[in-house]
């Protein structure tokens, strides 16, 4: 395939890579550049497409604001509920709001996001199976819908009705198993459930990390004597009662875990599972390793610890940026390429920036939707529904983002991701699903651009 375009993608997220990788698919040459290799491994490793809606009933009500006066200035107090879980995430897109990601691009764009995760994720994931969401416990003893997990969960699905251990090991005081269970029942799921603690690996000290541990059942270590995985097995046979399968913290392994689980599973005779964690996660450090390696498969040229820090637009046209300034220990490096993808993700990705007077992208200055009353930016109600969930910059259907007059802020420049604003990713449980989504249409339109004038060049 003839190469159309020469991609720079900012950003090294799920976004990014996506981007990335179809992009490259299109026949572009592509380089992707990024300051930390990704978030991932703060993240659980699921897949969530969409899981909750607003309300339908409740959709006027969480645009509006109810104000109250106390202690001398304006209190905001909106509550918006959702709808959900939703069995499939594709039932309910018309529930969203016209400026979320999936009402602009359209129920395709998300099934084609998840279709190239399918391919660069192969057997490591669950999922394609079926258009409906998955039901994952996790750490918290939450039920969270999900398009896709790995395969590592499979055996702990909500919706299988076959009684369920969760172990939780005493070193490990952020996993508390009982606390699961108990939660797990309050949730009314379909199955007995119990928690127990137990000692396993003291002897690396209560300050090991989690990928000490899985090494150690990688390579089954002795511990105190005893081979690792034996040791673990020992531990846990006491607790195990009726339990068709036993749950463990994600920690099972890492290089090795389908391994690790066969044989845990063979000398407890029960089926094992993992329960997605927080950070650092190792669903999350698996997942990163497989898609890097996907950016590797596809040849795409990619450099992580080094900031995006400004960019130069053409002499002769200001709408076109002609290259980014790549930051390398204080020495400011010109990358250019033809076409631009920014994919630097959101508050938490430092892809969006603030202060007290307003938000902003940092990189490429683009234009982000903002009340211009910094109070309005949220509402006082903890778990209401604050605006600034949904801050972002506006895209075009091809992914370009917008300013303030909604006309493309440059030619050749999209946007993927949570950097792209109009979704309340934590409530809707869809942060994935959006950064497939618009990675995909971003990562092809930069490989492909229509081939129309700038709009600011008259």
């Amino acid at each position: 395939m003839a190469i159309e375009s020469e991609v720079l993608v900012v950003g090294g997220g799920l976004a990014g890579i996506t981007s990335a990788i179809a992009a490259a698919r299109e026949g572009a040459d592509v380089r992707l550049v990024c300051h930390k290799r990704t978030s991932l491994r703060q993240a659980s490793g699921l897949i969530d497409g969409l899981g909750y809606v607003p309300s339908r009933t409740d959709t006027a009500a969480s645009e509006t604001i109810t104000q109250r006066r106390k202690d001398f200035r304006t209190v905001r107090s909106s509550r918006s509920e959702y709808t959900g879980p939703l069995v499939t995430p594709f039932t309910e897109i018309e529930a969203l709001p016209p400026t979320h990601p999936y009402s602009i691009l359209g129920e395709d764009a998300l099934r084609e996001g998840l279709a190239l995760f399918d391919e660069m994720t192969g057997e490591m994931y669950l999922g394609s199976h079926t258009e409906k969401n998955a039901l994952v416990p996790t750490f918290g003893g939450t039920v969270k819908p999900t398009a896709r997990y790995p395969r590592a969960v499979a055996a702990g699905l909500a919706s299988d009705s076959r009684p369920m251990t969760i172990i939780g090991v005493r070193s490990f005081t952020e996993f508390d198993a009982r606390q699961v269970a108990d939660s797990l029942e309050l949730a009314g799921v379909p199955f007995d459930v119990t928690g127990a603690e137990v000692e396993f690996a003291e002897a690396f000290g209560a300050d090991a990390k989690i990928t000490r541990v899985a090494k150690a059942l990688d390579h089954d270590e002795p511990i105190d004597g005893t081979p690792a995985r034996q040791a673990l097995v020992e531990a846990v046979e006491p607790h195990l009662g009726d339990a068709e399968r036993v749950g463990f913290p994600a920690l099972l392994g890492d290089d090795h875990t389908t391994e690790v689980r066969a044989d845990l599973g063979d000398r407890l005779g029960v089926d094992v599972f993992e329960i997605p964690m927080g950070p650092p996660s190792l669903l999350g450090l698996r997942l990163e390793d497989r898609l890097y390696d996907a950016l590797d498969a596809e040849g795409v040229r990619f450099e992580t610890g080094n900031p995006v820090v400004g960019y130069e637009t053409s002499e002769d046209d200001p709408n076109r940026i002609e290259s980014v300034w790549v930051d390398h220990k204080g020495r400011e490096v010109p990358y250019s390429a033809e076409q631009f993808v920014l994919a630097t993700g959101g508050f938490v990705g430092k892809g969006l920036d603030s202060d007290r007077q307003r938000v902003q992208e940092p990189v490429f200055d683009c234009h982000v939707p903002q009340p211009a009353d910094r109070y309005d930016w949220f509402v006082d109600d903890a778990f209401g529904d604050h605006p600034y969930a949904r801050f972002g910059v506006r895209p075009n259907e091809s992914m370009q983002p917008l300013d303030a007059a909604g006309e493309p802020e440059f030619a050749n420049l999209y946007a993927a991701g949570s950097v792209v604003g109009g979704a309340d990713i934590a409530r809707e449980k869809s942060a994935s699903g959006v950064s497939l989504a618009t990675g995909v249409v971003a990562g092809r339109m930069a490989a492909d651009p229509v081939d129309e004038p700038s709009p600011r060049a008259e």
